[in-house]
């Protein structure tokens, strides 16, 4: 029982939506109805501005983080379950809300937060690709792209060196969940219509 506790647990961080909430609560805007529809930090940022986007980063990567760091509250203590199907279950939480009528982000911020969580120098080299790629395309959705392949590059050679075939096979599955969620924003790559930041 202790066990589905603590997954159901993961899964409702996952479901809080930040950029839902933080736009109703300070801005009295819902940002599924503006800019792309989608309930992520990107839209967040085109929609509300740099400061909620920020924030609504923060939360979303706080989701992913908590998640995996549930077994160390006393409740779960002696919960053996791995702390990488903790992070699964709150990026489905976030692409699937309960809080939300199932409809969420791309788990973009989400992922990161588990790998914080779970391995952060990993964690820091991929946040030092998607700024630098960032950079180079101005597009959020590219970056994360590039970043969903790269990601579970990174993992591989990890588990080359260390063994650690559960994160090598964790981060893939994300990497692959967050590449899913951009179909159509590889669409509009292809097209030359997919918006580019201005702030960067």
């Amino acid at each position: 029982m202790e066990t589905y506790l603590i997954i159901l647990a993961a899964y409702l961080l996952g479901s809080i939506p930040s950029a839902l909430w933080i736009g109703k609560l300070f801005y009295q805007t819902d940002v599924r109805e503006h800019g792309s529809g989608n309930m992520g930090a990107t839209n967040t940022f085109r929609v509300l501005g740099k400061k909620a986007g920020i924030i609504v980063t923060l939360l979303d990567i706080f989701k992913g983080t908590a998640a995996v760091l549930l077994p160390l509250l006393p409740y779960f203590h002696d919960n053996t379950i791995h702390p990488l199907i903790l992070g699964i279950a709150a990026v489905l939480g976030h692409i699937f809300p309960l809080f939300a009528n199932l409809r969420g982000g791309k788990a973009v911020a989400t992922s990161g937060g588990v790998l914080l969580g779970y391995n952060w120098p990993i964690f820091i080299l991929v946040v030092l690709t998607f700024l630098i790629a960032l950079k180079l395309t101005k597009m959020v959705s590219l970056t994360s792209i590039i970043v969903s392949v790269l990601g579970p590059v990174y993992c591989l050679i990890y588990y080359l060196l260390t063994g650690d075939l559960y994160l090598f096979l964790v981060i893939s599955l994300m990497g692959f969940f967050i590449f899913y969620r951009h179909r159509a924003n590889i669409s509009r790559i292809k097209e030359g219509t997919e918006p580019k930041i201005k702030w960067l």
